[in-house]
């Protein structure tokens, strides 16, 4: 009997034991909720994310995936879900842009044969690919540029996969090639790709193919080069032209097993130095199926030159080819930036979306400087990042309204690195970035959104760099006449008569980055500067019509541009970016409550929202694609509507911004490939996920106030790099308990709707009795 006992004790306590140890466990591995799928699907007409599946490390220089070898406005990140073929695995891309670059170092495993006409002449490549599928594929060569396939990888080489045998986790990617039976395994650390090929027929030969010809999009090789050092190492580099004018790649190929035999081809290629150059070498490394089945190789990259990338490779000898361990350590580190925010939930796809954006707001800015600290500079020479580190991709149009804003309470570290960054770029050019990619200006988007980035670390006290001199290039950038800004400054607001596009957008956005200037001027106790920019902080006035209480197109004249139409929106309209006038009507986020004031007041400010909010989702105009996600005519999946739904808040409507927000995140947010309405934009629609369902957003990213919406968690518990925690508590939320009936902060009645910056540093308890109005 006592033996019993013992044994039902011993039985209960394994129990117990195993139950606390999956709990543990799911507690500690919060990439169990991550889907890297969501986003990289989509329509025209529903919007579409433009993410990557592939293995990448936060912020990382790595970002390894899959290629479809297509170009277009699907495949801007390389891969669109409804594909079922693959080109080859790059080593670097973009998450969630609207438009398409990068791909760089390319590998294609295959067991068939090669031959050297497929590489070398693709005339008869063309002849003989068309004979044998039927399909006439010459579109895919340029005899002029010389260019092999134009936007595919080898096509002879591409291969079927199927999403069933397709898996991706934070760190890890992995798919089945179905022409060849071929295990395809990619990690990553923070510098360096980590390849695992299993070949599960292996007859014959196996080959890897790397390409450093690969274009997606705008990115062209213009120089390449490649040169082998040991039986097992190979450096080399790729540089190419695009959206991003000198990119440059350097990189180093370490081989676990070295081939049996190794091969470059080029249409036109000849020696230099040790290697071979050519505008787009490709190569193929064979293998012995006889002695192998398995291949095993990493790549280390750097901008700044081939020593970097060696550099980089031998920050992973510690892991003597261990995969798994490598694919560990980088789970273990996204499970540390997860658990900085911790969600309770028994919904479980909510959960799912939660950690995706989380995961998707650590995937940009991307690491540019090497671990010698080198990169490519904006003068196309090398430069040294002393004392930061450089980072790279800053899509400031997006990310300045809350990714950026989201970071600052996150990351502040980072944070520090990013405005050296631009800083960098300011030093080397004069002028402060606008939409930096690789080291180059790229140009795209509106205003000059590194102004609030920066000065949003000066107000709050972020980084270590001269505030002075940030001040300085800031003023420079907002006299340097770029897309309008002259006749911004000398109309004070942009004409639509001299040839000029999005006039409206553009007179908002720059009154609001003149706003944020003056508040740094007043911070550094420099009062004319901020007379002079609050000054040009109200010219966003002179383009409100109050006869239709919008903001609208204007005449250097002064009269009203026609015909003028509400919902006509986007491209071939002289007024505004990618929106229409009910999108960007709103857009006064530093002068909100004078903005309700020309729509007439509280109840008429009131009417305007709910006119946007309610009428007809339909727009009007020619090639409307980025006005996506609407509900009415607001419209999620671009960023000038994202503050939008907070607004009630300023006229005392909250309930009306907790239900606005509620059904934004409840019906334009799933866990499913297509779950983003619109372009991640480098994480900006994921950030404002990630606070709107937390429970706050910032309204104006640089005031320190963050308004209330509608919680949708339980609790939240954030952990901030000083080690406090702030906890949000909704009791009682649910589907249908999406209105907040009373709030406290740390014990207290909140009498207002919002919370600030300074509250949540300092740690505490936000809580929130949920309740519905049924």
């Amino acid at each position: 009997m006592e033996k019993k006992i013992r044994l039902a004790a011993i039985n209960l306590f394994t129990i117990v034991f195993t139950i606390t140890s999956c709990t543990k466990k799911q507690e500690t591995d919060l990439s169990q909720y991550v889907n890297p799928f969501i986003g990289t699907s989509g329509s025209k007409l529903d919007g579409h994310g433009n993410t990557y599946p592939g293995a990448t490390y936060p912020f990382g220089m790595v970002q390894l995936s899959p290629d479809n070898g297509k170009s277009g406005p699907y495949y801007c990140s390389g891969y669109f879900y409804p594909e079922d073929m693959i080109s080859g695995f790059s080593h670097t891309h973009l998450s969630g842009t609207g438009a398409g670059d990068f791909a760089d170092i390319s590998f294609m495993p295959t067991t068939k044969e090669i031959a050297e006409i497929y590489f070398t002449q693709p005339e008869e490549f063309i002849k003989s690919y068309s004979e044998e599928t039927g399909l006439d594929i010459s579109e895919y060569y340029d005899p002029e540029k010389g260019e092999v396939f134009k936007n595919n990888l080898l096509l002879k080489y591409r291969s079927k996969f199927s999403h069933e045998q397709e898996k991706a986790s934070p760190g890890y990617y992995f798919v089945k090639l179905l022409d060849d039976d071929i295990d395809v395994e990619l990690t990553t650390t923070e510098f360096v790709g980590f390849h695992k090929y299993t070949f599960n027929e292996p007859k014959g030969e196996l080959n890897v193919i790397l390409n450093l010809g690969f274009a997606i999009n705008r990115g062209r090789p213009v120089k390449t080069y490649l040169e082998q050092k040991s039986p097992t190492q190979f450096v080399g580099y790729r540089f190419s032209e695009g959206w991003a004018d000198h990119q440059k790649v350097f990189f180093a190929l370490e081989f676990k097993d070295a081939p049996t035999k190794f091969r470059a081809f080029n249409i036109k290629k000849k020696k230099a130095n040790n290697g071979i150059e050519g505008k787009g070498i490709q190569a193929v490394f064979t293998f012995d199926g006889k002695n192998t089945n398995t291949i095993y190789f990493k790549v280390g990259i750097s901008s700044g030159n081939i020593e970097g990338a060696l550099a980089d490779l031998k920050t992973v000898e510690k892991y003597n080819w261990d995969f798994e361990k490598v694919k560990s350590d980088t789970r273990s580190k996204w499970n540390e930036v997860f658990s900085k925010i911790k969600v309770s939930s028994d919904n479980e796809e909510q959960k799912r979306i939660f950690y995706t954006a989380l995961y998707h707001s650590y995937l940009t800015p991307n690491r540019f400087s090497d671990v010698n600290g080198n990169y490519k500079g904006f003068n196309n020479n090398m430069e040294n990042a002393k004392g930061y580190n450089q980072y790279t991709v800053f899509s400031l149009w997006d990310t300045f309204r809350a990714l950026k804003p989201f970071l600052a309470i996150m990351e502040p570290d980072l944070y520090s690195d990013i405005v050296n960054s631009m800083l960098a770029q300011y030093k080397q050019t004069g002028i402060l970035p606008y939409w930096e990619i690789a080291g180059n200006e790229g140009g795209s988007m509106i205003g000059y959104h590194s102004v609030p980035v920066i000065a949003d670390a000066i107000l709050k006290g972020i980084g270590n760099f001269d505030q002075e001199l940030a001040l300085k290039a800031m003023i420079d950038a907002s006299n340097h006449d770029r897309k309008g800004l002259g006749l911004y400054l000398k109309y004070q607001f942009v004409p639509t008569d001299f040839n000029e596009d999005a006039t409206v957008s553009k007179t908002l956005e720059f009154s609001y980055d003149d706003w944020c200037i003056a508040q740094v001027a007043k911070h550094l106790g420099q009062n004319e500067i901020y007379q002079e920019y609050m000054k040009r902080s109200e010219y966003y006035r002179n383009v409100f019509d109050p006869d239709y209480r919008l903001m609208r197109g204007k005449n250097s004249d002064g009269s009203w541009y026609e015909p003028f139409h509400p919902r006509f929106g986007q491209y071939g309209n002289p007024h505004y970016t990618e929106a229409n006038a009910w999108q960007y009507s709103f857009f006064v986020p530093h002068d909100t409550g004078a903005l309700i004031e020309l729509m007439g007041g509280n109840d008429d400010f009131e009417m305007m929202m709910d006119s946007l909010f309610t009428q007809t989702s339909e727009v009007l105009g020619e090639d409307t694609e980025d006005i996506v996600g609407r509900i009415g005519q607001y419209a999620h999946g671009n960023e000038p509507s994202h503050h939008v739904g907070y607004l009630y808040d300023f006229i005392g409507k909250e309930l009306k911004t907790q239900f606005w927000v509620d059904k934004i995140i409840d019906s334009l947010y799933t866990d499913t490939p297509d779950g983003l309405c619109g372009n991640d934009d480098c994480g900006q629609m994921s950030a404002w996920y990630v606070f709107s369902t937390i429970g706050f957003y910032p309204v104006n990213p640089l005031d320190g106030r963050y308004y209330i919406g509608s919680p949708q968690f339980e609790k939240v518990e954030m952990t901030l790099p000083s080690g406090n925690k702030f906890t949000v508590i909704a009791n009682n939320v649910s589907d249908k308990n999406f209105y907040i009936k009373s709030k406290k902060l740390n014990g207290k009645d909140l009498d207002r709707n919002y919370i600030t910056y300074e509250e949540i540093l300092q740690g505490g308890v936000l809580e929130f009795e949920m309740t519905t109005l049924d």
